[in-house]
């Protein structure tokens, strides 16, 4: 078995660290780029969204390059999220790659096939023993909990920094260098004395007083940087300070609260004036998080989300209603395969231009 998976944003990373723990051989697909994109256009349906395709075009590469099974994931509700899997499937065979396919989450519709597997196949084929099975999920999940920090104490202190660009230089040094890295232990070695570096560097929250800006959205945009056009890159090369609740780390967290039903307190309290049901995707938790970044005294926020996604496009509707009623500036993109990078790039600076001029002097 030579496993693949699709990116999104630095997860592949904490895949890679699990998977190497787990003996477990695999092809990490190129990192998301145009050529991506159109290779999975071309076998997608058109209305589908731009993360699906992107998804396509990794699993696509990753089987030209020698991959024999995919691990897809699966979920149910109103984003058609849940329906990716058996969709994907019946794509890939139609265009006549011939491999099987681990499903997290199986819907029933497809255990009768026996090329598509639950996620209970992945584990009978790693030889490891079950002690080292544990450590290295575990290894998984705290090296995808240091990136995520790295990259939020990254994008927040990119404002305050007395260096310009010097978390950038660091976040970006510390994924290159744990992913040269074939040992999961030395790996994660890596990436903590980069987090401890990045914690290091030298601040100024007296004198500089940037821009706070909250990202929020549908997950995969406002994780995968191809998706968003790098947003939070180009944030941080402005001199702003960018936070971002939804990570791979929260959505671990949140999963595994949600088996004792004690996930989404914060989010159904925030939200409850504005979206008090739950509509599928992460629509709640955006209108949660714009409301907390005001109370946060932000300056204002940017909702990302791939052209028609439902749950957000319910939240794009209530944003407005948010924004007047706090007076809290909102801009919302909406990415497709067509995005322009120049385009948005206008629009973020004029967003910028607009919180500048509305800007009061810090209270630290």
């Amino acid at each position: 078995m030579i496993l693949t998976f699709p990116h999104m944003g630095n997860i592949y990373l904490a895949g890679k660290i699990l998977l190497d723990g787990l003996n477990v051989d695999y092809i990490i697909p190129p990192i998301s780029n145009k050529k991506s994109l159109e290779i999975g256009s071309k076998i997608s349906p058109e209305e589908m969204c731009l993360p699906f395709k992107i998804m396509m075009g990794n699993y696509i590469q990753s089987i030209e390059q020698g991959a024999d099974t995919i691990l897809l994931v699966s979920s149910c509700g109103p984003c058609r999220f849940g329906e990716y899997s058996e969709l994907q499937v019946r794509l890939l065979r139609k265009a006549g790659y011939d491999v099987r396919f681990i499903v997290a989450d199986l819907p029933d519709q497809l255990r009768k096939d026996s090329n598509i597997l639950d996620i209970k196949a992945l584990f009978k084929e790693v030889v490891v023993s079950n002690r080292e099975r544990a450590k290295s999920i575990l290894r998984g999940i705290h090296a995808m909990n240091i990136i995520d920090d790295l990259e939020a104490t990254a994008h927040l202190n990119s404002g305050y920094e007395e260096v310009p660009g010097e978390s950038k230089k660091l976040l970006k040094r510390a994924l290159r260098e744990s992913y040269k890295e074939d040992n999961p232990k030395r790996a994660v070695a890596v990436l903590k004395e980069y987090q401890r570096k990045i914690h290091g560097i030298k601040i100024d929250t007296i004198k500089k007083c940037p821009l706070k800006i909250a990202i929020i959205g549908e997950i995969y945009t406002i994780i995968d940087g191809f998706s968003n056009l790098n947003i939070e890159e180009k944030l941080m090369d402005y001199g702003v300070s960018t936070s971002r609740r939804l990570s791979a780390s929260w959505w671990i967290k949140d999963s595994l609260l949600k088996l004792v039903k004690l996930n989404g307190i914060q989010t159904k309290d925030f939200s409850k004036d504005y979206l008090p049901y739950w509509v599928g995707g992460h629509a709640r938790e955006c209108i949660s998080e714009a409301v907390m970044a005001h109370n946060q005294l932000y300056d204002g926020a940017i909702q990302i989300f791939p052209s028609g996604c439902m749950p957000e496009v319910v939240s794009k509707a209530i944003l407005p209603s948010i924004s007047r009623d706090k007076d809290f500036p909102i801009m919302t993109l909406v990415m497709d395969e067509m995005s322009s990078d120049a385009g948005y790039t206008t629009r973020i600076e004029a967003f910028l231009d607009l919180l500048e001029r509305r800007k009061t002097p810090c209270t630290i």
